[in-house]
């Protein structure tokens, strides 16, 4: 959990780590040695001298061993190779995002270059590999080494955040040293750095404070002791620093001090019921009670202390017990740390002897610190007290409730309000828990907590009636349900004017998350100018991790639009840009959706590239199911699309994006078609049909009309022109696409042929429809007059319509034809080299499509694509050439489909052949 450093009343403003999080600034700085009584060991200065000459350090030792003090004063006394940044974990930081967010702003505290552009994860449990080749990239342009210190590392637990970090020291050309500093070894591979001898290591032997060392340092506390009683304490404490330390502080007012310490024995626990007693009993009543009030707290403020005990002494004994070394240490900007381990026996202590006191304690805290601009401490102390009823109007007031479906804290805070207990009823705990539901994908059941809510729920609260109108529009795009939609955002944007200066400011996401429910809702029922209006404001966000979610997702959906204009390469291309700005913010694939995917599956069907296309799709690699279906066509592959990550509510299923829904059985179902399966098509779009309509969502003309362009053309293929007609006549057919459909099964069907070709002139001359819609209608009017005199023209206007974006599969659905008419007029097959093989006629002394060069790549090849091709040459599998190139295996698989696009080829060995063939394999 992260804090603001700015002490109230100040007018400095507190660090500020991207998306508005306040950061803590003594968790990027070292902590600074107590005045007058560090011991300074030059005996293990000279050794990480030598140590960090190669890429890990390693200082472990226990708790107290002096390893934090150690390397803090080697930062500031050391011969270092280059600037150091420094990184105190939590256990909190266990998320890969989180920690890299960390390691990113230690790493800025001390190298001002540090690029925007490496980007910031934006979820806490993830990062994309892409951020992490960027920051090694740049460590390891760098003329000096960099050295990054991680203290308290026993909480790099995580295997991901380990392998990260090995591949970061591997990926960085020697410039990145890593000092890891900590209890126990993290889960790096130290053995092979120790047989490379690429480790040097401190351990708790070699932190144990000796005989000279541990009279120096009780000296150090104004203790001068006979040689015994050293050699008694040094043997009780087995050289273990902070126990002397803290001995000596206990001993320090004692009139005997070598009789008073002698009473001591061995072991942790006698030490502590030692410390315990010896040293609250040396402290006034309201010093001890501050003590035992403020254990709860990582950092202490003199006010929240006076908010605690009730008085108003906290800032004077706490600068006392700082003065005095009595385990307080005095931070930047007015605040207070209590000492780890002492504060760890003050709260056991007050769970023994005051239990009744401690949630009391943490209701008082979590109201301090939420006035003080600390909301998200202030919730955890809320909660843990059971509070649940203010743990949910912190959230509200703040305007945060967006923060339960995106950006980086988005997982803790929901496992956070899912223990809220059913029985807290109050109108913003409801709001919160139907938050929750959607967070979920639960949208019936975020609708009923609602409802049930209803009238309880104060019209004069704007955050609470801004975060009920949230509800509605997210829940209302999962159903597909514009009416909903449209109010609950009118209701938003009417609210959002009232809310105070700055507030949404703060949370953008808020809006973006609205403004995406309404454009997906818009969508599902085909008011497509509508839904683009509502999809670019909240694409047009301002870019943040909590905004990263929604922009995508609007991004995307624009996409689709242009899809289903018929502009499958403009789709595409947006797809790609809202990928780039996804990695870029570091979200995850998982909390993408599946819209964007969908665009590219159905992009790479209109090039012909069936592998590719199948390839985009989620779900297992294998083409059928025992239904003779597409795998996963059941519904189940996309579950993850929102929210599965955090798991579902007992009795409650989770719904499917409606939109991402439908267009992953369309896109599924034209697999099928060009695989020559056509039942199998009908059957998988009679399921989603069914799934639809029993699904609990609101119906949808536009839906049906998507099925039944895709039904039409698999009963044009399986040879039923009539029932290809009958079924498009079902509904309404305004889309462009439905038009055309309509008008090729009438065509086939023999039924009104005037006016089909009618309407195809008609989509051919107007401007507003896409290449892939035009390609199809000129090839169709061309058909129309094969033997007249406008057939070869309408051919060619086709080819050249189709040839930018390299779309071969609508001259594969009329292949019979195609190949007759290209057989006849050789030229224009060579003209067009990028049509498939077998429908180019055979060239004299040839192979089928003629001795053509390849063609230039329709995009050139980035270097990055260059570099997996290098890597692809020699034969390196997808997980060798992730490794070489420090990427992850998808991310090697997106960049080969790319090529593959860009070379018109299908699979790498082809796309090799080809490169070389162009001489596109040089450079470095």
């Amino acid at each position: 959990m992260l804090h603001s450093r700015t002490a109230p009343g100040s007018s400095g403003a507190p660090a500020l780590l991207p998306g508005g999080d306040p950061v803590l600034a003594a968790r990027v700085r070292p902590p600074c040695p107590p005045a007058g009584a560090f011991l300074r060991r030059d005996r293990l200065l000279t050794r990480l001298d030598a140590a960090v000459l190669r890429p890990v350090t390693l200082v472990s030792g226990p708790a107290g061993a002096g390893k934090t003090l150690l390397v803090t004063d080697w930062l500031a006394r050391g011969r270092l190779p280059g600037p150091a940044g420094w990184l105190t974990l939590e256990p909190g930081d266990a998320g890969p995002g989180t920690f890299w967010t960390y390691v990113r702003e230690a790493l800025r505290t001390v190298a001002a270059d540090l690029p925007d552009g490496i980007g910031v994860p934006a979820r806490a449990e993830h990062v994309e590999p892409s951020l992490l080749l960027r920051l090694a990239d740049w460590i390891g342009a760098r003329d000096r080494p960099l050295v990054l210190v991680l203290d308290e590392c026993e909480h790099l637990a995580d295997l991901r955040l380990a392998r990260q970090l090995h591949d970061l020291v591997r990926h960085t050309a020697g410039r990145l040293r890593l000092v890891l500093v900590g209890r126990s070894e993290p889960p790096l591979p130290l053995h092979r750095y120790r047989a490379a001898d690429e480790l040097a290591e401190v351990r708790a032997a070699d932190l144990a404070l000796d005989r000279t060392e541990a009279a120096a340092l009780l000296e150090r506390h104004g203790l001068r002791l006979r040689p015994a009683t050293v050699g008694a304490l040094h043997r009780a404490t087995s050289g273990w620093a902070a126990g002397l330390r803290l001995l000596a502080l206990a001993a320090r007012d004692a009139e005997d001090p070598d009789g008073y310490l002698g009473r001591i024995g061995a072991g942790p626990t006698v030490l502590a019921d030692f410390l315990l007693a010896e040293v609250l009993r040396t402290q006034p009543a309201p010093a001890q009670d501050l003590l035992l009030s403020c254990s709860l707290l990582d950092l202490v403020h003199p006010d929240l202390a006076d908010a605690l005990t009730g008085r108003r002494d906290g800032g004077r004994i706490l600068e006392r017990l700082h003065q005095e070394n009595a385990f307080t240490e005095a931070l930047p900007d007015g605040w207070y740390r209590l000492h780890p381990m002492f504060a760890g026996i003050l709260r056991l202590h007050l769970r023994a002897c005051a239990p009744e006191r401690i949630d009391g304690l943490r209701v008082r805290a979590a109201h301090w610190l939420a006035d003080h601009g600390r909301y998200r401490t202030a919730l955890d102390h809320a909660a843990g007290a059971g509070a649940w009823g203010l743990a949910a109007r912190l959230l509200v007031d703040r305007f945060a409730v967006g923060e339960l479906l995106t950006g980086r804290d988005a997982g803790r805070l929901c496992a956070l309000f899912s223990r809220m207990p059913p029985t807290e009823r109050t109108p913003d705990a409801e709001v919160v828990r139907a938050a929750v539901h959607l967070a979920r994908a639960e949208a019936g059941a975020a609708l009923r907590v609602l409802d049930r809510a209803g009238a309880r729920l104060p019209a004069q609260q704007t955050p609470l009636q801004l975060a009920a109108a949230f509800v509605h529009a997210g829940a209302a795009g999962l159903l597909g349900s514009a009416v909903l939609a449209e109010r609950a955002a009118r209701r938003a944007h009417e609210l959002a004017l009232r809310a105070p200066a700055g507030a949404l400011d703060r949370h953008p996401e808020l809006l973006a998350l609205v403004d995406a429910g309404l454009g997906s809702a818009l969508l599902w029922h085909g008011r497509t100018d509508e839904a683009r209006r509502a999809l670019e404001r909240a694409a047009r966000a301002p870019a943040s991790p909590a905004t990263a979610r929604p922009r995508h997702d609007a991004l995307c959906r624009l996409a689709l639009i242009d899809y289903l204009e018929g502009r499958p390469g403009r789709a595409e291309r947006l797809v790609r840009e809202a990928d780039e700005a996804a990695d870029l913010a570091g979200l995850p694939a998982g909390g993408r959706g599946g819209v964007g995917a969908l665009v590219l599956a159905g992009a790479a069907l209109e090039r012909d590239e069936l592998a590719a296309a199948r390839g985009a799709l989620p779900g297992p690699a294998e083409d059928e199911d025992p239904d003779g279906g597409p795998s996963g066509t059941d519904g189940s592959e996309q579950g993850h699309e929102r929210g599965s990550d955090r798991g579902h509510g007992p009795g409650h299923e989770p719904d499917r994006d409606p939109v991402a829904a439908l267009g992953d059985s369309v896109i599924r179902a034209g697999l099928h078609l060009a695989h020559g399966r056509p039942d199998a098509a009908l059957r998988l779009l009679a399921r989603a049909g069914a799934r639809r309509e029993g699904a609990g969502g609101r119906p949808s003309g536009w839906g049906r009309e998507r099925l039944a362009v895709t039904a039409s053309a698999a009963l044009l293929a399986a040879g039923r022109p009539q029932e290809a007609v009958a079924v498009l006549a079902d509904g309404p057919v305004r889309a462009p696409d439905a038009v055309l459909a309509a008008a090729r099964a009438a065509l086939a069907a023999g039924l009104d042929e005037a006016r089909a070709l009618e309407r195809l002139r008609e989509l051919r001359a107007d401007p507003a429809v896409g290449s892939a819609i035009r390609t199809r209608a000129l090839l169709l009017l061309a058909q129309a007059d094969e033997d007249g005199p406008d057939g070869p023209r309408l051919l060619s206007q086709a080819l050249a319509t189709a040839e930018p974006e390299r779309l071969r599969r609508p001259f594969r659905e009329a292949a019979p034809w195609v190949r007759r008419q290209l057989g006849r007029r050789p030229r224009p097959a060579g003209a067009h080299a990028w049509l498939p093989d077998d429908l180019r006629p055979v060239a004299p002394g040839g192979p089928a499509g003629g001795p053509f060069a390849p063609p230039a790549p329709a995009e050139p090849l980035t270097e990055r694509e260059r570099e997996v091709l290098r890597c692809a040459a020699r034969m390196l599998s997808t997980q060798e050439i992730a490794d070489e190139l420090f990427l992850s295996p998808n991310t090697v698989k997106t960049h080969l489909k790319s090529v593959n696009r860009k070379l018109l080829t299908g699979s790498r060995r082809e796309a090799v052949r080809t490169a070389v063939r162009l001489d596109l394999l040089g450079g470095r």
